[in-house]
């Protein structure tokens, strides 16, 4: 009989996987955190001069950032969803800090998002391979990370702000049908309504837990659409963002009158 120590015997802990040198890659690892960590700087910053800045709309167009404008103190009649500015003149803030927080939870939980910032930003780790600053892992079981679980329902408020950015771009065209601007709108509208059903909840919620398509055929036909959108999750991330951003920093740049005919 063989004998077997103490050690072996014991069930083994569960320890994350340690990697005593820096690095096992011999490629340029880093680049992707830190063009991660550029780009999405770039964008917080622009968002926030954005939700502060008052030209937001020039008709017929509206700055995605801004739409849509419910109250009657900050937002001119033209400006207003369907004309409806359900929180009168009590409200006086810039519209953005009602609504952006919907799109941005959407993005903030987003399966890409999540690789991307907490490569970018909490190197959490940097990159395959690589070693990273951190002691412990929690995974996503604790405060604030649990937070990601809530991706659905930001999902459905997504959704509202994407029919609502394509009622605008629908709107530009039937009132401006050339203007650059409109069009600028509409492949906006189009990007950010793609990105959204390409989220790995839509495909879910389509027909994830279904157990017979045959039964389904509809529910499946959609699924099979937006699984196909889902396989360019993350390019249509990346697209939608600058898009939106483009988007509305060109309806800006009308309004403050640095872009006019024939550019508007």
């Amino acid at each position: 009989m063989t004998q077997t120590t103490a050690d072996s015997s014991a069930p083994a802990r569960r320890q994350r996987a340690q990697i005593k040198e820096r690095t096992l890659r011999t490629d340029q690892w880093w680049r992707y955190p830190l063009v991660t960590f550029i780009i999405f700087t770039a964008f917080l910053v622009y968002a926030t001069w954005a939700i502060f800045d008052n030209d937001f709309f020039v008709a017929p167009y509206h700055a995605p950032f801004a739409s849509p404008c419910l109250a009657e103190a900050v937002c001119e009649p033209d400006a207003r969803l369907f004309g409806w500015a359900p929180l009168g003149d009590w409200y006086t803030w810039p519209p953005g800090l009602l609504i952006l927080g919907l799109p941005a939870g959407f993005r903030f939980t987003c399966y890409y998002y999540r690789k991307a910032y907490y490569r970018g930003f909490w190197l959490s780790p940097p990159a395959c391979g690589v070693n990273e600053p951190h002691s412990k892992y929690t995974g996503e079981s604790r405060f604030p990370l649990i937070l990601q679980n809530i991706h659905r329902y930001f999902f459905y408020a997504a959704i509202v702000i994407g029919l609502i950015l394509a009622y605008d771009a629908v709107k530009a065209l039937i009132e401006k049908p050339g203007g650059i601007g409109t069009w600028v709108l509409i492949g906006n509208a189009i990007l950010i309504n793609l990105y959204t059903l390409s989220c790995h909840s839509c495909r879910h919620i389509t027909a994830g837990r279904l157990n017979h398509f045959s039964r389904h055929p509809v529910r499946y036909r959609a699924w099979t659409f937006v699984s196909k959108l889902n396989s360019k999750h993350q390019e249509l991330a990346l697209i939608s963002m600058f898009s939106v951003m483009g988007a509305d920093l060109y309806v800006r740049l009308v309004a403050k009158g640095v872009l006019s005919f024939p550019f508007a």
